[in-house]
């Protein structure tokens, strides 16, 4: 088998490119990125072999054309530039054709640098967990505000109808992502993202395709911080001793957030309301107002935090941050609301860490709809189908009502001692209290859901990836 080993030489953004192929274009970034570039007046195509929606929608709607499946074919007519994705592997065939034809080339974090971030006032939103909302809180509140930023974040933000926009405002807020950069730049995304504001929410293992321990995950955002120039601003969560830890590396001013006696932006008075959660906000001792976001959870109060606390440092006063994050519209697959059928309603969410499952149950247990929940789990990254979570996954249950872990349907090659077991899964949280079983994927759960479902009930389901469209399949099966 042939691998591609691309000129280093060629690792380059020609300045004249007009038209520029992405490999993995129906990745999120990669998406957005095409969107981005088709914005700046080049013509642009893509190729992937897992075309579906909202991405897949999302470049239909532009006009950008997407080949399924890899191969030297989707080179031609040859581009000026080739933007590949991290999902594309050294042996791809494709990748193997860009070596043969010898065609630059850049990474997707590689082109944001160089391209849109040079010349504005960066905000990277990074954390194991939180940092597509954070993003998109921090980008709509800014946006409100009328400082016309840029963004790039990791979910469509529903007020834009887009997971990326172009303003002529200084700041541009994207979410800075710790996995690796490209199959010839194994360094962390954010690494190419030239900080001036970072935030970084949470730090845990994840990502054990690439990250051999913990201590590899700390190095990450060790890097991060290293980048501070001493006149930007490092904003951290004080509920997280790592993130502490880690920011004390800093050469510029550090402030903290959290529900944490002492931290410098904090929330106090959390309570459920209609359509979401009110709080109070702390600032330098004082209450600076009664906030509202329109999601659910003391963890999405920790990210409203965040982004008010990035506002502040872009010049809003608290009060005023606080009026525009009253108007958040929310994020696709962030505790979204799909629809409702029979008096069921369907949320998806893209929650795939134990910790993420955990806490987006408890936010809807404890703060939404009153109602039997029902969460629905499919382990589909590369890390929720390994064994390295097995025990976390058995407690992240706790606060539903009843739990279905989908089996997983492609264990990527992994050995069968790495594996999730599934059906231990099943066995453990219920040994816990919460009546469990494991189904084989979206047909056999819908089938299970339909006949047992009562009006009030919400079925919560969690996973990275589309899910042969189980929400939409689940609410035509209860309507029929």
């Amino acid at each position: 088998m042939r691998l591609a080993q691309l000129a280093p030489d060629m690792n380059i953004w020609p300045e004249n490119a007009t038209r520029v192929h992405l490999m993995g274009i129906c990745g999120t970034g990669m998406a957005a990125l095409a969107g981005m570039l088709q914005e700046r007046g080049l013509t642009v195509s893509g190729s992937d072999e897992n075309v579906y929606p909202p991405m897949s929608d999302f470049l239909a709607g532009r006009g950008i054309r997407v080949k399924t499946g890899y191969g030297p074919h989707n080179l031609d007519p040859l581009p000026d530039v080739v933007v590949v994705g991290n999902v594309i592997q050294a042996k791809n065939p494709e990748a193997v054709a860009l070596m043969d034809r010898g065609l630059p080339y850049v990474s997707l974090p590689q082109a944001l640098g160089e391209l849109f971030l040079a010349t504005k006032d960066s905000i990277v939103l990074a954390g194991t967990h939180g940092k597509t909302t954070t993003a998109a809180l921090t980008a709509w509140i800014l946006h409100a505000a009328g400082r016309d930023p840029s963004f790039l974040v990791g979910g469509i933000i529903q007020g834009f109808q887009s997971n990326f926009g172009l303003g002529q405002g200084r700041q541009f807020v994207i979410e800075g992502d710790e996995y690796d950069t490209a199959f010839f730049d194994k360094g962390p995304k954010f690494l190419h993202y030239r900080p001036r504001l970072a935030v970084i929410g949470s730090i845990e293992f994840d990502h054990a395709d690439i990250f051999p321990s913990y201590r590899d995950v700390r190095r990450a955002f060790s890097g991060l911080v290293g980048l501070m120039p001493a006149d930007g601003w490092l904003l951290v969560c004080g509920d997280d001793r790592a993130v502490l830890d880690v920011a004390r590396e800093a050469r510029c001013p550090v402030r903290t957030y959290g529900l944490s006696e002492g931290v410098e932006v904090r929330a106090a008075s959390i309570e459920p309301q209609p359509g979401g959660t009110a709080f109070s906000l702390i600032m330098g001792g004082k209450e600076a107002g009664r906030g509202f976001l329109s999601m659910w959870g003391d963890y999405n109060v920790v990210n409203a935090l965040a982004a008010v606390g990035a506002a502040t440092w872009c010049g809003l006063e608290p009060g005023e941050a606080l009026a525009h994050l009253a108007t958040f519209p929310g994020v696709k697959r962030r505790q979204e609301i799909v629809g409702a059928a029979r008096g069921v309603s369907v949320v998806d969410d893209f929650a795939h860490h134990p910790t993420a499952v955990r806490e987006t149950i408890a936010g809807i247990k404890d703060f939404g709809p009153r109602g039997r929940l029902i969460a629905v789990f499919e382990p589909r990254s590369n890390t929720s189908i390994r064994r390295v979570f097995q025990r976390a996954y058995a407690e992240a249950f706790d606060k539903a009502d009843e739990a279905i872990i989908s089996r997983p349907q492609n264990y990527k090659g992994l050995a069968e001692a790495e594996r999730l077991d599934p059906d231990a899964l099943a066995r453990d949280v219920a040994a816990a209290g919460v009546p469990a079983r494991c189904l084989d994927g979206a047909s056999e759960i819908i089938d299970y859901l339909t006949g047992r479902v009562h009006s009030g009930d919400i079925v919560l389901i969690m996973s990275n990836g589309g899910f042969d469209d189980i929400h939409g399949r689940l609410l035509t099966a209860l309507a029929a």
